[in-house]
């Protein structure tokens, strides 16, 4: 199994609206992608410290890899994509992403 752990480090951290459109996006894939198991997202607390530059995150998990990149060849994750682009600091330098191998 696939772990896919992205963070966001959003231009105006305050205001997660910008977030709205793209995170029902990617919790939409659920159930179209075969292989995409689930999908989580929500404010980054930093408990301990370590991640304040990044306001917000989601995870999903894949079966396989062959899920997770059919996941990122589907044009709604795609939009999604470049709406968080749009909203992070950087843009693309602003995304955090690890793809943690769980398992077989």
């Amino acid at each position: 199994m696939i772990k896919h752990c992205v963070f966001l480090s959003l231009s105006v951290p305050d205001d997660l609206s910008a977030l709205d459109e793209p995170m029902r996006l990617l919790d939409e894939l659920v159930g179209k992608v075969p292989g995409m198991l689930d999908f989580s997202h929500g404010p980054n607390r930093d408990y301990e410290n370590k991640t304040a530059s990044y306001q917000y995150g989601f995870v999903t998990t894949f079966s396989d890899r062959a899920a997770h990149l059919e996941y990122a060849d589907h044009p709604d994750h795609q939009r999604a994509g470049g709406m968080l682009i749009d909203a992070c600091k950087g843009g693309y330098e602003g995304i955090l992403v690890a793809d943690l191998e769980t398992g077989t």
